[in-house]
Order: C-alpha cells, then structure tokens, then sequence
C-alpha cells in the first residue's frame, strides 16, 4: 500500500498544511505472451505498429496497461508481447478493450498477420507464458 501526501501550497510556493491524505492499494502484474507473425505480413505489421493509431494508445493506457513493448523473434518469426498491468480487475480491463471498437478496427488490421503458435490452446491466439525470473 502506497500513501500520498497532497499538500497546499500557497501562490508564492510555501507550504500551507496537508490538504489530505489518500490511501492506494498499488498493484502490478507483469504479463508476456507470445504469438507466430506471418512472414508475408511482417513488413505490414511493423509499419502498422510504427504508426500506432492515438486511439489505441489511449484505449491501452485507459485499461490500466503500462510499459507495453512488442519484440520479433527473427528468423522464427515470433511475437513476444510484454507490459505491466496496474489495474485491479484484469479481465474487465481486458473485456473493455475488446469492446472497444477503435481496438475492434485495429484488430482487424493486425490479427490477419499473425497465427496461434503450433502448441496453442483451442481459441487461444496470443499465448500467455510464465515468468521464471525478474530483477529490478
């Protein structure tokens, strides 16, 4: 738990008392998957991504999505999706996302150039993995 001091400050910056103090549960969760990039389609999803639309920034940052970073996996050809997320109710952030439909559009953009890894789940598109190690 985090606890934040907002204090008063007068117009000529000295300090005039606390103004409140507010409590916060700070949760992070570190996330990864993984997903095969069609070798035909590389070139049009790494101009897609150089060119990220605004409202898709904001729709990942509104679902509580911090420090996203794609990296490619050459001659592989493989996706590895990494972010931390800070919200509290993950799977709603991610319903809200989904539900978007400037997310909806960009999916539609994307998802054509990639395919379920080979040892994917039945549905499963961007395969989750598991963290085996972290320093900060």
């Amino acid at each position: 738990m985090f606890v934040y001091e907002l204090e008063m400050t007068s117009r000529q910056g000295a300090r005039s008392g606390t103004l409140m103090t507010v409590a916060r549960e700070e949760t992070m969760q570190r996330k990864a998957m993984m997903i095969q990039l069609k070798p035909e389609k590389m070139a049009e999803y790494k101009e897609l991504h150089a060119n990220a639309w605004p409202a898709i920034l904001r729709q990942i940052t509104a679902c509580n999505i911090r420090n996203y970073s794609i990296f490619l996996r050459e001659p592989e050809n493989l996706l590895v999706g990494m972010f931390e997320y800070h919200g509290s109710d993950y799977e709603a952030d991610m319903k809200a996302m989904a539900d978007d439909p400037e997310t909806q559009r960009w999916w539609a953009l994307t998802d054509p150039c990639q395919g379920p890894l080979a040892s994917a789940a039945p549905g499963e598109w961007w395969a989750p993995m598991e963290e085996v190690f972290h320093h900060d």
